[in-house]
């Protein structure tokens, strides 16, 4: 039976998992669940789908809604999944919603050598980070004065772990005061821009599903899917830079080709 299960495609389990559920229910989670069986392949073997490919689903959590919500379907898709033996491992565990990755460390290169290019909440938000790491260095080199007062290095683990901490957070700061100081902040523009660049708002027009998302294009230092927040970097985010109201992009999925049409562009 095992064997059997292993060679149903994506698509079949969600068709079979929404209807094993309640009208209603039903009614209220295909939009998502089916979204999900299309991002990564309809007709692909469930038994092949990936961690990665699950982590990275949320990064196009669009921010009309509360994402958290917006992924329980999903997430109780994967964990029957997994209950049937369909997949091997519970793959809901690895659909969150991630936070911003600022305060990551984590920065694409492109935008370290010169080009970094901050929304001005962007530059704020860093600037903030940057500010409540410097006032930390007191209380940390109170820390460890206090630490280092215990004459036995041999296993002083308190010592070690301040001087670790005061390693990544110095390391932190020297590398928010070069991105501050090589940002270029995007202005603000009122009113609608008529070709998509960092910092629009961007509407699309599922023309598969007929969903309607909206996103906002930051650099990669600034991505919050939970807030709609992607990187210019990402498939989306590249397949969007440049083009206009009404234009028709196609962006890569595991499961292959998805199109949008862009409904409207607002900074």
């Amino acid at each position: 039976m095992a064997s059997e299960r292993r060679s149903y495609s994506l698509g079949e389990v969600a068709t079979r998992f929404l209807a094993g559920l309640s009208p209603e229910k039903r009614e209220r989670d295909r939009q998502e669940v089916t979204r999900f069986a299309r991002w990564c392949g309809w007709e692909r073997p469930i038994i092949g789908l990936t961690i990665r490919e699950v982590a990275n689903y949320a990064e196009q959590t669009p921010s009309s809604v509360d994402p958290i919500k917006k992924l329980e379907p999903v997430k109780a898709f994967l964990a029957q999944a997994q209950k049937e033996g369909w997949i091997k491992t519970n793959l809901a565990l690895h659909l969150r919603a991630r936070k911003s990755s600022a305060k990551s460390g984590v920065v694409d290169k492109e935008y370290t050598l010169g080009l970094y290019r901050l929304t001005a909440q962007g530059y704020a938000d860093l600037k903030s980070e940057l500010d409540s790491l410097k006032a930390k260095r007191p209380r940390v080199a109170d820390e460890l004065r206090k630490a280092r007062a215990d004459k036995d290095f041999k296993e002083n683990a308190p010592l070690d772990a301040m001087r670790e901490y005061q390693g990544q957070m110095e390391a932190r700061i020297t590398e928010l005061e070069a991105l501050l100081r090589s940002a270029t902040i995007v202005e603000h523009k009122q009113g609608i821009s008529f070709k998509v660049e960092i910092g629009s708002t961007v509407g699309l027009h599922d023309l598969d599903s007929g969903e309607e998302l909206r996103y906002t294009l930051v650099n990669p230092g600034e991505v919050a899917p939970a807030k709609g927040k992607i990187s210019i970097a990402s498939p989306t985010g590249k397949a969007l830079l440049g083009r206009r109201e009404d234009e028709v992009i196609e962006v890569s999925a595991p499961g292959g080709k998805l199109r949008y049409r862009i409904e409207k562009i607002d900074r």
